[in-house]
């Protein structure tokens, strides 16, 4: 049987988490508050901050979906404000928002994807799979300024670091 489109976008997201999560685990205790010498650069613990708002962007296009059965997703506003956090606290909003995400997908039909979305920014609606998209982009450049942070602080990681690759 053939897999839907929400399934196999829900998978790539997962692998997201996934590697972010295990990037997130790389970071030396003592580097978390570590800031590249590059102008307007993030410090360590605010880029993981901001990768908890990159998950709520996901989250509220999900909420948007389906309102009446997702309105529980506005709990997850208290989790975000690109605030600085640590490791732990990463790890564990992580999996809060994979959760809520996980959940979100499961009321999600393959028909929603080209339904339109009303946006602050597109008041007449972009599409479900369009904001999800850009939402997951967004996710991804984050994902690898992270790697190039712990490559800047002398890790040797890689591209398993970065990617997950089928069969794994």
């Amino acid at each position: 049987m053939e897999q839907s489109l929400c399934i196999n976008f829900l998978s790539k997201i997962e692998h997201q988490f996934d590697r972010i999560s295990h990037l997130i685990g790389l970071i030396p205790e003592d580097k978390i508050d570590w800031t590249p010498s590059i102008p307007k650069a993030f410090s360590t613990s605010t880029l993981l901050g901001h990768f908890m708002d990159c998950f709520a962007g996901i989250c509220a296009v999900l909420h948007k979906s389906s309102p009446d059965r997702l309105g529980h997703f506005l709990e997850l506003k208290k989790l975000v404000g690109n605030q600085a956090i640590g490791i732990a606290e990463a790890q564990r909003r992580l999996v809060i928002f994979r959760d809520h995400i996980c959940e979100g997908f499961k009321v999600l039909l393959d028909s929603d994807l080209g339904r339109k979305l009303p946006t602050v920014f597109v008041p007449e609606g972009e599409s479900i799979l369009s904001l999800l998209l850009s939402n997951f982009e967004h996710l991804a450049s984050h994902k690898y300024q992270l790697f190039i942070y712990l490559r800047m602080l002398g890790l040797n990681i890689g591209s398993k670091d970065l990617y997950h690759f089928s069969g794994e």
